[in-house]
């Protein structure tokens, strides 16, 4: 989900360890934390051609669950989780309900706090209730609020399943997304675009022990406007030993992090 109407952002709800695919694919196994095993990517439910079961509760714990048990189905355990937007507040609620699967965690751009100020995005899509959005005219609103780029792909998600996420992710979790990763027992990173400006409470996450790395010439979508630089953050973190801890300092990210 769009946390702002910043230039650059270009939404969705994505998790984004490392290559693109809409069904998880069956991840090699062996035993756990003897090597790093090529993470499965798993969708949330709802977006794009992803599976839309109506008796979902899409909320972010819903999310994490789902995404624990294909981890687990894949006998990951230790693993690298990247997460975007929404992604990576679904990421947080991994890390902290199933610290076992979770051996670093890369959040781009993740909501961290609850009731943000409204926009096109998730914010303004929960605005609606559910039946104002997915029956009365509210989906299609929203895509006309939110332009063409975005659009195009948003028009492909469940109506209900985006509400739903959007509603639960306005809401938040118990405790919010910045307490549980201020309190993470993993190596973390928290990659920010430059075009979006400051990250608010960045100098208490880094406080914390997070990586805090600001993506030059890049806005809300970092792993499109600035691809380098992502992809050489998570492999960084990938190749770090996971007894990394304490605070680190602040760095803008010019090349691979």
């Amino acid at each position: 989900m769009d946390r702002g109407g910043r230039r650059g952002a270009r939404g969705g709800v994505r998790a984004r360890p490392r290559r693109r695919v809409d069904r998880l694919p069956r991840a090699h196994r062996g035993p756990p934390r003897t090597h790093r095993p090529e993470a499965p990517l798993r969708r949330p439910a709802g977006p794009r051609l992803s599976d839309r079961p109506a008796d979902f509760a899409y909320g972010l714990e819903d999310h994490a669950d789902a995404l624990a048990a294909a981890l687990d189905e894949a006998g990951v355990r230790g693993g690298v989780i990247a997460g975007h937007s929404m992604g990576g507040a679904v990421a947080i609620v991994l890390a902290h309900r199933r610290p076992d699967l979770v051996g670093r965690l890369v959040v781009t751009e993740g909501n961290l706090d609850p009731f943000p100020v409204p926009t096109a995005g998730s914010s303004g899509i929960a605005s609606y209730t559910e039946e104002e959005f997915v029956r009365n005219g509210g989906f299609a609103r929203v895509l006309e609020r939110v332009g063409p780029t975005w659009a195009a792909t948003m028009r492909l998600t469940d109506p209900l399943a985006l509400h739903r996420s959007a509603a639960h992710l306005v809401r938040g979790t118990e405790p919010v997304m910045r307490e549980m990763f201020v309190h993470a027992r993993v190596p973390r990173v928290y990659l920010q675009g430059e075009l979006s400006g400051d990250l608010p409470g960045a100098d208490g996450l880094r406080a914390a022990g997070v990586d805090v790395v600001t993506v030059p010439d890049a806005g809300h979508n970092i792993m499109f406007d600035n691809p380098d630089v992502f992809a050489g953050a998570v492999a960084a973190r990938a190749e770090e030993p996971a007894t990394r801890t304490g605070p680190v300092r602040d760095r803008s990210a010019g090349g691979r992090c």
